[in-house]
């Protein structure tokens, strides 16, 4: 599993072509030669940019899902809706479909921003203003999501 690392500001021209940072290249240098899905995200005004094998890898534990349960075909054509293949040209540029742009609100100013496995693609307005409201209560989410899930010991050896 690849691990990205990075938050990274960016324009985009008016093709929806960004270019990206050396650095974030630099970490995609290993599978860059075997391409990207690009979906809406689920929960956020934001586009995700999924490696394929991490993208294969969530397809095959969807793939798992009995498609006889409405709400299973209902959540796998939702969340498969506008998804597209994409590549990174020879010159580090990645083109970011014109309906993505759109649902995603993405104008010039672009935010890619590192998730584990996946790269968010954000407009930096709403990249700032989701940051912002949620460094409100982030202590209280670090320590709910965190806090007491036992994978870390509690007591000193």
């Amino acid at each position: 599993m690849i691990s990205f690392i990075g938050t990274y500001d960016c324009k985009a021209d008016t093709k929806g072509r960004v270019m990206l940072p050396v650095s974030l290249k630099n970490q995609m240098a290993p599978i860059l030669n075997k391409g990207f899905v690009i979906k809406r995200s689920v929960f956020q005004p934001c586009l995700e940019l999924y490696p394929m094998e991490e993208w294969n890898a969530l397809m095959q534990k969807m793939s798992k899902k009995n498609r006889f349960k409405k709400k299973n075909d209902d959540f796998i054509r939702t969340f498969s809706a506008g998804i597209k293949p994409v590549e990174i040209d020879g010159t580090g540029r990645l083109q970011i479909p014109k309906n993505l742009v759109s649902i995603a609100g993405i104008t010039k100013e672009v935010v890619l921003s590192s998730s584990i496995n996946i790269i968010e693609i954000w407009d930096k307005d709403s990249y700032e203003k989701v940051i912002a409201e949620s460094s409100a209560n982030f202590a209280e989410l670090a320590e709910e999501v965190m806090g007491n899930d036992g994978d870390y010991d509690d007591e000193l050896p």
